[in-house]
């Protein structure tokens, strides 16, 4: 069986929307699920914010999402799930108890505050509008929705990073269809997974060349990161039949694709989270689901970094 890449929007059952402020580098990413999509998650860095997380563990009782919100504005962000929640419950989405409504909407979010006013965050009328925008399945790469205020290489500053943003691929392998989408706000820096050359990440003082974050990161063994600036965060949504159990597996086996693409990665500075969803379907054995999912994930980060350059005069006057 062969892998083979399709078109980002092949897949269906579920509408991508987004909301941003150029103003001050911020925005959200809605997916919303138009049927029921069972959720894993894995968390690999030190310093994720996040909401609802617990309910897609392995020990958890298994349940589907009615919507999933990557954003901008650290912990603050998390405000815009309210919106999402909103927008969900007049649609009837969600969990029904009676003539109630609950819409499950986990949300997880990048540290963008260091680019435009950190004092205006994604609020519940972006999550609000990040869900309107779904009607229309925006599936777009660079800066928007949650990837407007994203940037890499971060080791030392601001000044020395360059502009990342959201990144999506999409493939296939038999009747197994995947589609990941990433938003790369890393301290590490960014990779192409194919040829191993350095794309993006951290510059030198004069913004003239790359230098590596790794090996810098031995010069400062005894000055600890500064935790909780960064996160890559994102989701790998499949037609495939899986478990709650499995998904988690399988999202799991995304940080291969991660690790590829982004070093170093998973630190206690960064709040590296993934998602992985399952629509039901085709039956898949999960390994080779994880293996498609974390080649996908490789391509998204890559796609992220390029449809989002930006010039060193234009990313420069965004920095507060």
């Amino acid at each position: 069986m062969e892998y083979s890449k399709i078109d980002i929007n092949t897949l269906k059952g579920f509408r991508i929307g987004n909301a941003q402020d150029y103003n001050v580098m911020t925005g959200v990413t809605a997916i919303v699920f138009d049927k029921k999509a069972l959720c894993g998650i894995d968390i690999s860095g030190g310093g994720p914010a996040a909401r609802e997380s617990y309910l897609f563990t392995p020990l958890a009782y298994k349940q589907y999402v009615t919507a999933l919100l990557l954003s901008g504005g650290s912990a603050y962000g998390l405000a815009a799930s309210s919106g999402a929640m909103q927008y969900l419950e007049e649609k009837g989405m969600g969990y029904h108890l009676g003539n109630i409504t609950v819409p499950i909407v986990p949300q997880s979010c990048i540290f963008d505050l260091g680019l435009g006013s950190s004092s205006i965050r994604p609020d519940a009328q972006m999550g609000y509008n990040a869900c309107l925008d779904a009607e229309n399945d925006n599936r777009i790469s660079g800066n928007i929705g949650g990837g407007t205020g994203a940037s890499v290489g971060k080791l030392f500053g601001m000044a020395q990073s360059q502009k990342s943003g959201i990144g999506y691929a999409s493939l296939q392998a038999g009747s197994l269809q995947v589609l990941a989408v990433v938003i790369v706000n890393a301290l590490g820096d960014i990779f192409d997974f194919e040829s191993g050359k350095k794309v993006a990440g951290l510059l030198n003082e004069k913004r003239t060349a790359f230098i590596s974050t790794e090996e810098a990161m031995y010069s400062l063994s005894k000055n600890p990161l500064q935790e909780g600036t960064n996160t890559t965060i994102g989701a790998v949504i499949m037609n495939g039949d899986f478990s709650q159990q499995e998904l988690c597996k399988i999202a799991a086996m995304t940080r291969a694709g991660l690790s590829r693409s982004i070093n170093p990665v998973g630190t206690s500075a960064d709040g590296d989270t993934m998602y992985a969803i399952s629509m039901g379907g085709v039956k898949s054995d999960p390994n080779i689901a994880g293996t498609l999912c974390s080649r996908a994930v490789s391509m998204a980060i890559l796609d992220a970094v390029k449809s989002s350059s930006m010039s060193d005069s234009d990313y420069l006057k965004l920095i507060k």
